[in-house]
């Protein structure tokens, strides 16, 4: 449309953004991850008073002490005798894969609840700029819709404060945390790697993008930090071969198209749903670890202190981040970056403020035609948007998730996607209780729904699907 936003709309942007790392981050540790590395059952046989030795040996959380983990321990034994687990129903406890001791678990058990509080005071302050959590309401083409009301010294008091919280929770409680499990599963540094790396990057500091982004966009072939190259666009393609899609030829997404087939009359060959984005023709793994070897690679100050001072704790050289353990410690290390990097976006706004600089929103018109594409990177990693305009209506609009490069089949060459790639070699204690390969699968933060819907195209209503 040939416009730049105001600087207040990109900054908004950016704190709203800021605010979906820290809830996704946190959510995804300990309520959809933790819990591969944590036996939850093992924490009953644990001591409170060793326990709270633990705990203030690993970090400085505001909670603690003998009487706080024995009365968690108390909650987490009447989840147990009742038979009904609620949330933590769904694990395969007593695995001969956990390794923690009773006291880590309960440790890890209390900070498991205490993060469910964090979320919600997360959400609330996505909320305060984005009119709800999930699916803001407030970001438009031409900036955002954030007017007076929303920059009242009231709300900004209010995220300013929720902000501080949060960071405090991720720095004393969180990285403690992931370095704490992490000591006990080194081994899982040498497992669930792969070799290609795509990031979009995120968080504008200027108009200027890409160069200007605060986590920079980049690619790495075969673990090569050292051969890190500028991601462009126009390299992306889609692939169909092996999925349920009509077409023979691979396409860019500005002229991919999604028509689907009917399983049962495809054939063998197809598997997935998905289909498969390549760089370059190269899989790529895209979200928090590639996000970070492209910073780390190209000398980012703030990602590469965190990175150094986790692989030092956990004494490991950075061969140990391609893998599902470096995956995992890559969340919490943005996390800690982009939190701190915050401040410096909301005071810039308060700036801007008390200059009387209050603009949030450019007008526009919609072309007649055109095309345009966006580019970043959400929480699980590289998104990308393509759309084509004729006759100021979409033409086409094609979009490549980040669930869709990491889960993404086999292409046409027999490539693999990174998920597939990333469980070759997987040691597996129980085949009829696979966490391990439930450690890899989590830590790329899998979500199918991002991908693909699956509707009725009468009722427009969602299919359900019971898997026996």
């Amino acid at each position: 449309m040939g416009l730049t936003i105001p600087d207040n709309a990109r900054i908004l942007r950016n704190l709203l953004m800021g605010a979906q790392f820290q809830q996704d981050h946190l959510v995804h540790f300990y309520h959809l991850h933790a819990l591969d590395w944590v036996d939850v059952v093992s924490a009953l046989k644990a001591d409170p008073k060793a326990t709270a030795t633990l705990a203030d040996n690993v970090s400085d959380a505001p909670f603690g002490g003998v009487t706080y983990f024995k009365g968690v321990q108390n909650r987490l034994k009447t989840f147990v005798d009742s038979g009904q687990l609620g949330l933590l129903s769904n694990a395969y406890w007593g695995h001969p894969a956990y390794k923690m001791p009773p006291e880590a678990n309960l440790m890890a058990a209390a900070h498991y609840l205490e993060a469910l509080r964090m979320q919600a005071k997360s959400m609330r302050m996505h909320a305060i700029f984005g009119g709800k959590n999930p699916h803001l309401q407030t970001v438009i083409a031409g900036g955002i819709t954030c007017v007076k009301d929303m920059l009242s010294p009231d709300r900004l008091a209010e995220f300013l404060y929720t902000w501080k919280e949060m960071q405090d929770f991720i720095t004393k409680v969180y990285l403690p945390d992931v370095l704490a499990v992490a000591s006990f599963y080194k081994d899982w540094a040498a497992i669930g790697g792969t070799a290609n790396f795509h990031a979009w990057g995120e968080f504008p500091e200027t108009a200027n993008e890409p160069e200007s982004l605060y986590m920079p966009r980049g690619v790495i072939f075969k673990r090569n930090l050292a051969g890190v190259k500028m991601a462009e666009e126009s390299k992306v393609t889609e692939h169909i071969h092996h999925a349920w899609y009509k077409g023979s030829r691979f396409k860019h997404p500005y002229d991919g198209e999604t028509n689907p087939v009917n399983p049962k009359r495809a054939g063998k060959r197809p598997y997935s749903w998905f289909k498969a984005p390549r760089y370059e023709g190269e899989p790529c793994e895209v979200g928090p670890l590639a996000r970070c070897l492209v910073a780390y690679a190209k000398g980012h100050k703030d990602i590469k202190a965190n990175t150094d001072y986790v692989l030092g704790k956990l004494g490991v050289d950075t061969s140990a981040l391609f893998s599902t353990l470096g995956r995992t410690a890559a969340r919490c290390i943005e996390t800690v970056a982009i939190g701190a990097r915050m401040e410096s976006w909301f005071l810039e706004l308060i700036g801007n403020i008390k200059k009387g600089n209050t603009a949030t929103f450019t007008p526009y018109e919609m072309p007649d035609k055109a095309r345009g594409v966006g580019l970043n990177d959400v929480p699980r990693g590289s998104l990308g948007h393509w759309i084509n305009i004729e006759d100021k209506k979409i033409e086409n609009y094609q979009l490549v998730v980040p669930s869709t490069w990491n889960l993404g089949p086999r292409d046409e060459k027999g490539k693999l996607g990174p998920v597939e790639e990333a469980l070759i070699g997987t040691p597996i204690a129980d085949p009829k209780r696979p966490l391990e390969v439930l450690r890899t699968v989590h830590s790329f933060d899998p979500c199918v729904a991002c991908g693909v819907h699956v509707i009725d195209p009468d009722s427009n209503e969602v299919y359900k699907f019971k898997v026996r």
